[in-house]
């Protein structure tokens, strides 16, 4: 009998044994398909991108030509209101002005500034000194000085196109 029981444990032993195998086995091919899949999915993220790129590439290109002619026609237009010496001019589609751009104010050089400077061009802010802006072209304006350190950029004038938004330009 002891034959047999040991029979009949080998064989339930090498039951359980080729059924660990197997699902072992099962449990290696689920890893290979969740590899499988997440490669999967970052290659579907690349060619996502690859093609928004070749989208946006294509796009720059498209309006690359349009905006080329926007700024022809804004020189003409530009053109026409100097050549018409007027400020505004009032059109149906939209309104042409030429305004002059306020002076900039540039601290080219701090320390010379600061040896400089006064209350008047000046915001103290405790234990900070820095410059004013607004008030440093305000003592320009007024005394027609200029501070050592100083960098003053005059405003040029600049075209401006206003576009009415009731227009039936583009339908």
């Amino acid at each position: 009998m002891k034959e047999e029981i040991s029979f009949i444990d080998s064989l339930i032993a090498e039951v359980e044994a080729d059924e660990t195998r197997k699902t072992l086995s099962y449990f290696d091919l689920l890893i290979a398909e969740v590899i499988r899949l997440e490669a999967e999915i970052a290659q579907t993220f690349s060619n996502a991108e690859e093609e928004a790129r070749i989208v946006q590439d294509w796009a720059l290109k498209h309006c690359s030509g349009m905006q080329d002619k926007i700024n022809l026609l804004k020189l003409k237009l530009e053109a026409y209101i100097r050549e018409e010496g007027k400020k505004t001019i009032d059109l149906p589609h939209g309104t042409l002005k030429i305004r002059k751009l306020p002076d900039k104010v540039e601290i080219s050089d701090m320390e010379k500034f600061l040896e400089s400077a006064n209350q008047e061009v000046v915001t103290i802010v405790p234990e900070t000194v820095k410059p004013d802006l607004n008030k440093i072209k305000a003592y320009l304006k007024s005394s027609g000085h200029i501070l050592p350190g100083i960098t003053v950029i005059e405003g040029k004038e600049e075209f401006k196109l206003t576009i009415n938004n009731k227009s039936k330009a583009n339908q």
